[in-house]
């Protein structure tokens, strides 16, 4: 404060007052300064669109399969990071002070404006009012699966044919839904915890969703199925134990590159311990409990990314192609599969198995590429802009 502003602040000494009086007069502290914020960590956009592409691979094995096919049906589990990076991202973001409203209202601006423009396209490709036999992911007109999707409740039911509603790939949406809705509740609930205290969410989630997915396994009859939104929180709070451990100052220097090789070697020893269980130890456990495996290394790749991000560096995933494709990634995410059965309702399956099919992901890939950034241009971006409201 400068000695105007104190001046201004205290007022001078009426006649006939003594200077001890004057002295003990309360001056007014200087306003405390906002907390600092985080360093970006902007090499988790360009990872997104890694993740967001491994889904692309696996969704493309139903118009051209590669001789690898088995083993890209593992890039479902891409939403597992979304759902581990999601809860990385808002925890590491996160500020004290924001009010309920406004976050709630900062994530219906992020998703659902692109979610409901997808949605109209995707009606024209996965429904008929009398749809084709020969063609299983074209469905009958519901007016109310369609209603749930546009609100995304529909990740509540099991049920495929609704769970699947609408733009199929939304289904993650709905379960962002319900992460977003008691995120809040958590950060004040964790909001004093440090490395100890975020590593010990993390041990807890996977602890109890791998004995849930156990006890689902022996005793299906008693033990009821829960819902998607449930069921993946796991992936979401391991997330929100990770970003707390690294703002507290846990840094482990793990090369990312180590990450990289980690991560790749656990899915490829998801998919050889499912192929060949005799080969492999505790190859049924680990099948049971995959989505826990895929936290794990997910967690571990995001972290490593994360950590080094906070100690500078440079780093391929930070470059403008990368996060450029990043920021593309959730309108990628949400355009492909749409695209890719269109072509398939008119051109049918691609051909036989064979590497020759990569012409078709390169192909379908560039046109899900800019179908996703004419979506972030001109839809996402802009009305994200508009609706979040001043910052």
């Amino acid at each position: 404060m400068t000695k105007a502003a104190e001046e201004e602040q205290s007022p001078p000494p009426t006649p006939g007052t003594s200077a001890p009086a004057v002295a003990a007069e309360v001056i007014p502290p200087p306003p405390a300064e906002p907390r600092k914020r985080l360093p970006r960590v902007e090499s988790l956009t360009g990872l997104r669109w890694w993740a967001a592409f491994f889904v692309f691979t696996h969704h493309m094995t139903n118009l051209a399969p590669l001789p690898i096919r088995d083993f890209l049906k593992y890039g479902t589990s891409g939403v597992t990071f979304f759902f581990v990076l999601s809860g990385f991202v808002l925890t590491w973001s996160a500020q004290p002070g924001t009010k309920i409203s406004t976050f709630y209202r900062r994530r219906f601006a992020r998703i659902w404006p692109a979610h409901a423009v997808a949605l109209i396209a995707a009606l024209f490709v996965f429904y008929r009012f009398d749809p084709p036999e020969t063609m299983a992911w074209i469905k009958p007109v519901s007016i109310t699966v369609i209603v749930l999707s546009v609100f995304l409740l529909h990740g509540w039911s099991n049920d495929p044919n609704v769970l699947y509603g609408g733009n199929p790939a939304s289904w993650t949406l709905s379960v962002e839904a319900f992460f977003y809705a008691y995120f809040p509740f958590v950060q004040r609930a964790t909001a004093k915890l440090k490395v100890a205290g975020g590593l010990i969410l993390c041990a807890a989630v996977i602890l109890i969703g791998g004995a849930y997915r156990l006890a689902l396994f022996h005793w299906k009859d008693v033990v009821p199925v829960l819902p998607q939104p449930v069921l993946h929180s796991v992936a979401f709070l391991f997330g929100v134990g990770l970003a707390i451990s690294l703002r507290s100052g846990w840094k482990p220097r793990v090369p990312v590159w180590f990450a990289f090789l980690v991560t790749g070697g656990g899915l490829f020893l998801l998919w050889y311990s499912k192929s060949h269980p005799a080969e492999v130890p505790f190859a049924i456990t680990m099948g049971l409990c995959q989505k826990e495996v895929l936290t794990l290394l997910y967690g571990f790749l995001i972290f490593a990314v994360a950590a080094r991000d906070t100690r500078g560096g440079r780093s391929v995933l930070r470059s403008k192609p990368m996060v450029a494709l990043g920021q593309w990634s959730y309108a990628f995410y949400l355009v492909h599969a749409t695209i890719l059965y269109a072509i398939k309702e008119y051109h049918g399956v691609a051909g036989p198995v064979g590497w020759s099919n990569l012409t078709w992901y390169a192909g379908v890939c560039a046109l899900s590429i800019l179908a996703s950034w004419l979506l972030y241009k001109f839809v996402e971006h802009p009305l994200e802009r508009k609706l979040r409201g001043p910052r």
